[in-house]
């Protein structure tokens, strides 16, 4: 795909790009694959997806109590469960505002071990990332955080999971359709990272979803029902289920005006070469 070599002019040490048809077929490839690299809060997308599995595997349900009283596994992933932003402080009462929250996942990270019995690290990897094959995939939970600066990964990985996102199996089509289309606490308004304040801040079960968003991370072709994350690390991975296709890339530069002003232009790009 041409429109992928527009990587090779972002301002960053290294870029890889790929594009990825709904029945899991890699439509373009920009970068090197297989370098690694951090993915700051696209990690979210990972643990959020593992926490997807330990519910459909009956370690807990979406409506236990987790985190703050009052709040829920379903708070956390929605961001909904009223603790700060990267404290474990309580700022509103659950499902209030949608105060996005580094702390909301590393407790909803916490739960899930001390449910299962399992470090979640290793959960993670033995129900998402070895049954895809993604085998440089990991989110080190031993000095880092499951809510971002944990997860390492590599834009052939993260296809195989884009894959599994548009054509999940290993689980139920309808509990991806439910975290990826479905606004949990609908009208809740919050911040977007890096965008400001939005009325309302749509999000599903730990994916972002795109709604009527404006200005946005991704592009301006993109549909509402576009779902995802962008990370700080400079990282993204949308699926727009109108168009059929999701698009990854990944660098090692951080989240700022760079890539506010060329993560869009690409995304428009990649949607009209796939028309």
């Amino acid at each position: 795909m041409q429109s992928l070599s527009m990587i090779e002019d972002w301002p960053v040490p290294n870029a890889a790009a790929a594009v990825v048809r709904a029945d899991g077929a890699v439509l373009g490839e920009h970068g090197p694959q297989q370098h690694l690299f951090p993915l700051a809060s696209v990690t979210k997308l990972l643990t959020a997806y593992a926490t997807l599995v330990a519910v459909e595997e009956g370690v807990f349900d979406l409506d236990d109590p987790a985190g703050p009283e009052g709040s829920t596994v379903r708070h956390l992933l929605a961001h909904t469960s009223g603790l700060a932003f990267d404290e474990h402080k309580v700022m509103a009462a659950p499902g209030n505002r949608r105060l996005y929250s580094n702390a909301g996942f590393e407790v909803l990270a916490a739960a899930l071990a001390e449910a299962s019995g399992i470090e979640f690290g290793r959960y993670a990897a033995e129900a998402v990332f070895e049954p895809l094959g993604m085998r440089s995939t990991l989110i080190n939970t031993a000095h880092r955080s499951p809510a971002g600066a944990g997860g390492l990964s590599t834009v052939a990985d993260l296809a195989l999971f884009a894959a599994e996102l548009q054509a999940p199996k290993l689980l139920d089509p309808s509990t991806v359709a439910a975290a990826t289309r479905e606004v949990a606490f609908p009208g809740t308004s919050g911040v977007l990272p890096g965008f400001g304040h939005r009325r309302p801040n749509d999000w599903g079960l730990g994916f972002e979803i795109r709604g009527e968003k404006a200005p946005h991370w991704t592009g301006t072709a993109n549909s509402p029902a576009t779902f995802g994350h962008f990370g700080q690390s400079g990282t993204f991975l949308w699926v727009d289920p109108v168009a059929g296709i999701a698009c990854i890339a990944l660098t090692d530069r951080d989240f700022g005006p760079w890539a506010a002003e060329v993560w869009p232009q690409l995304s428009d790009a990649v949607l009209n070469e796939t028309r």
